[in-house]
């Protein structure tokens, strides 16, 4: 198929083009309550191309580059191959951009991941992480209501008409989990899980936490006030807090204004906590656009800002070296047990409806499901309703977090973080 979509490219006379194949595996099963109701397995095999045009710049100067992309798959003739290539060619024209040089060919053999997941059956791997979501659902107040496990292995091979030719394997386990408590009142909470391991033992750390936190959900009390407090976030809402830092270094944040961070500088600000060490790390060798990512790119380190980052054309326009794509967070912070961290009088925010970070405000907040109301004397209160405010940019300048650790594919750092002063609507107002 890739000779195929190669001639096509020829017969449409264009020149600059990348391929991205992508080929998924997956392994799927749907639970409810512990009775298996649904088994799948899949096998996705399809290719994006991508397309690039020069348009002659009418003050004479560099041509603009435009680009657009289309889905292709094996069973088209190639006649409609051909349709398809060469209507992308013609809507790329009216996506031109200032005119940016194309990523550096990279030619290396396949990468592919070690370990169990990698090497064992994708059912089999499901299996294992079955029987680790359910091993702590031995209640009869709080049960798991409903699962869905997905186990996934993606091979992908990236060509460019520059001469990039790289291909990788990947392996990874995403779902969700529903738990349940009826008494004294019925309510559930969703939670979602994804490791790049066959991580048995923190899914099934995740789910007697999940099965904790909906017991007491089901006696919270509304009886949260207005006003200030010192307030903890955990577990999910980690990645997402600290996602600000890394949207606001993106160089297409930067390149379009919307950010004015520059290398070197202190980000953070005057602080009286600690100063914050963040490093990004990829899920894969190579982005989309075959470029590659590395291990790990040092974004913050005490508070100051080490580099942009992001694809091909952005970093381009900032005149820098493309960095690829980096999707989790790791926070080298932690100065306190979370044991001492929770010390009151304090808001422990567990679990939201929506919890956000707005990259452009500064602001995150979101409704409160669960929370744990800790007084001075160490009283603890399980409260639902309302719901928290705050600025990072505030927040920032007095953070202490958790030694305990926390791992998804998504993040690796601090279990918590406390936070001093922060807005906090109550139930019902």
């Amino acid at each position: 198929m890739i000779e195929r979509i190669k001639s096509a490219l020829a017969r449409c006379g264009i020149a600059l083009w990348r391929i991205n194949e992508r080929e998924d595996e997956t392994a799927e099963l749907f639970f409810v309550k512990k009775q298996l109701d649904t088994r799948r397995v899949k096998d996705v095999h399809k290719y994006e191309v991508t397309v690039f045009r020069d348009v002659e710049a009418k003050d004479g100067g560099k041509p603009a580059r435009g680009f657009t992309s289309v889905q292709l798959i094996s069973s088209m003739d190639d006649g409609r191959l051909d349709e398809e290539l060469r209507g992308a060619y013609y809507a790329a024209q009216f996506a031109a951009n200032p005119w940016f040089e194309m990523p550096d060919p990279v030619q290396a053999p396949m990468v592919e991941d070690t370990g169990e997941l990698a090497q064992a059956p994708l059912a089999q791997s499901a299996g294992k992480l079955a029987r680790a979501l359910f091993a702590p659902d031995t209640h009869q107040d709080a049960f798991v209501n409903s699962a869905e496990i997905f186990v996934c292995r993606v091979r992908r091979h990236i060509l460019s008409s520059e001469g990039t030719d790289v291909s990788f394997v990947n392996s990874s386990v995403n779902g969700e989990f529903v738990v349940q408590c009826r008494e004294p009142e019925d309510v559930e909470i969703h939670n979602q899980f994804q490791y790049e391991a066959l991580d048995e033992a923190a899914l099934s750390a995740r789910v007697a936490e999940a099965l904790s936190f909906v017991r007491d959900r089901a006696r919270a009390q509304r009886i949260l006030k207005s006003g200030t407090y010192d307030l903890i976030l955990s577990g999910d809402a980690m990645p997402e807090l600290l996602s600000y830092y890394v949207s606001r270094s993106a160089a297409g944040m930067v390149y379009s204004k919307y950010s004015t961070w520059q290398q070197g500088e202190d980000v953070q600000g005057e602080t009286e906590g600690e100063r914050l060490n963040l490093t990004l790390r990829a899920f894969h060798p190579y982005s989309a656009e075959g470029i590659p990512t590395g291990s790990h790119l040092p974004l913050l380190e005490g508070g100051k800002l080490l580099t942009w980052h992001g694809p091909n054309r952005f970093c381009r326009y900032l005149g820098i070296k493309p960095t690829g794509d980096y999707q989790r967070i790791a926070c080298a912070n932690g100065s306190v047990p979370f044991a001492e961290l929770k010390k009151g009088p304090v808001l422990w925010a567990v679990t939201f409806s929506d919890f956000q970070m707005d990259e452009a405000s500064a602001h995150f907040g979101g409704e409160i499901r669960l929370a744990y109301l800790i007084d001075g004397d160490g009283t603890v209160t399980p409260v639902t309703g309302g719901s928290i405010n705050g600025s990072i940019l505030t927040a920032q300048k007095d953070l202490t977090f958790s030694t305990d650790r926390y791992l998804t594919a998504e993040y690796d750092g601090p279990y918590a973080v406390r936070l001093k002063n922060v807005s906090a609507a109550g139930a019902g107002e």
